[in-house]
């Protein structure tokens, strides 16, 4: 791997990890993990409490961070851990 691609992989992982917290954050979770699913461009998103909210609440709430957060991502599901 040449030193710029490794460079935006760990902008990316970055980035990630920053939206992934992010959402932590935004839930009140205690716990979150992730799966990039590279195949099908498609991030999944488990996070501890997530049962708790409704469809509507989790899109009212995750909405802006995922605008403001691009992660170019074709799919974000979201999962209760």
């Amino acid at each position: 791997m040449s030193s710029s691609e490794e460079f935006d992989y760990q902008s990316y992982e970055e980035d990630l990890n920053i939206l992934i917290q992010t959402l932590k954050d935004s839930f009140e979770s205690t716990e979150a993990e992730y799966h990039v699913d590279e195949h099908n461009d498609t991030l999944y998103v488990k996070l501890e409490g997530l049962e708790d909210y409704s469809e509507e609440e989790i899109v009212e709430i995750a909405g802006p961070v995922l605008e403001e957060l691009d992660m170019d991502f074709e799919e974000i599901i979201f999962l209760p851990m």
